[in-house]
């Protein structure tokens, strides 16, 4: 008769001698880790955009991820749609001609020419609409249009946040917009989102914040469940100083790689290719 480790391991079990040893058994299940970028403040087309977007191409070739979060102001200076090769076709085609999908969100500069509806309707950028979510394996998305010239449209798009994530059963729960809820540089805080926004994360167990405006590196404390992260260095930077609310902080052009398994891994990644931010969620 052919005993499997299985039923060995059963009949220890329940004749007490595993417990009796101190020992446990933990259940095996198989692991699968992808990963994702984001960058913020890219759409100059001048030599820091290309340097980062050379460092995200050379970090693919070793690490592969499948998607960009472009958390706004693509096209400076007004958001003008012919600018669309210059600024996102040439810089990143390494990672287009891979199959690299990007999601993008509205920033100030971007809705300045027809309130941004051309950026909206260009195909690559992924827009369902001014905000929108998406799935991606264990991960929801929830990309907000973070201009607030529409009171009416900011508190529409606020219910409708709080409802899909109500909703959501994801084991993760990723927002990205362009204004930064908490910030130590050039712009500060945001006081409207700071107002709704942590309330409505800290319900609904929202992980991760990321956007730029700002143009620096920010990663926040762990703030009620969320950690904030700004990453707007995708073509210049600016100084940033550090708050209370501050993990770490850099005038760093760079991006961000989340490695999403049973648990975020964040790093930041400067043009050298080197990580110089990195916390695990």
């Amino acid at each position: 008769m052919n005993i499997t480790r299985r039923q060995v391991l059963f009949s220890l079990c329940g004749s007490g001698i595993i417990a009796s040893l101190g020992l446990r058994l933990v259940a095996q299940t198989p692991s699968t880790s992808w990963q994702f970028a984001a960058v913020a403040d890219t759409g100059m087309g001048n030599t820091g955009q290309y340097a980062v977007a050379n460092a995200m191409s050379d970090y693919y070739k070793q690490s592969p991820y499948s998607m960009v979060l472009l958390a706004g102001d693509n096209i400076y200076g007004i958001g003008e749609i012919e600018k669309i090769q210059e600024v996102f076709e040439k810089p990143y085609a390494a990672l287009l001609q891979q199959g690299v999908k990007f999601h993008a969100v509205l920033g100030n500069h971007d809705v300045i020419t027809n309130n941004g509806i051309d950026e909206v309707n260009y195909k690559p950028f992924n827009m369902a609409d001014r905000y929108y979510t998406f799935r991606q394996n264990q991960v929801q998305f929830w990309g907000l249009d973070t201009n607030f010239s529409n009171q009416s449209n900011w508190i529409k798009q606020l219910e409708w946040l709080e409802k899909s994530l109500s909703e959501s059963k994801s084991t993760w729960k990723v927002v990205f917009g362009h204004h930064p809820v908490f910030s130590s540089g050039m712009h500060g805080s945001t006081k409207v989102l700071m107002e709704n926004l942590p309330v409505i994360f800290a319900k609904h167990k929202v992980s991760l914040y990321m956007c730029g405006h700002d143009h620096n590196y920010e990663r926040s404390l762990v703030m009620n469940g969320t950690t904030y992260i700004v990453h707007g260095g995708g073509a210049n930077t600016r100084p940033v100083g550090k708050s209370d609310f501050t993990a770490y902080s850099a005038a760093e052009l760079s991006f961000v790689v989340v490695e999403v398994s049973n648990k975020l891994q964040v790093k930041a990644i400067a043009t050298d290719g080197k990580v110089f931010d990195s916390v695990l969620i």
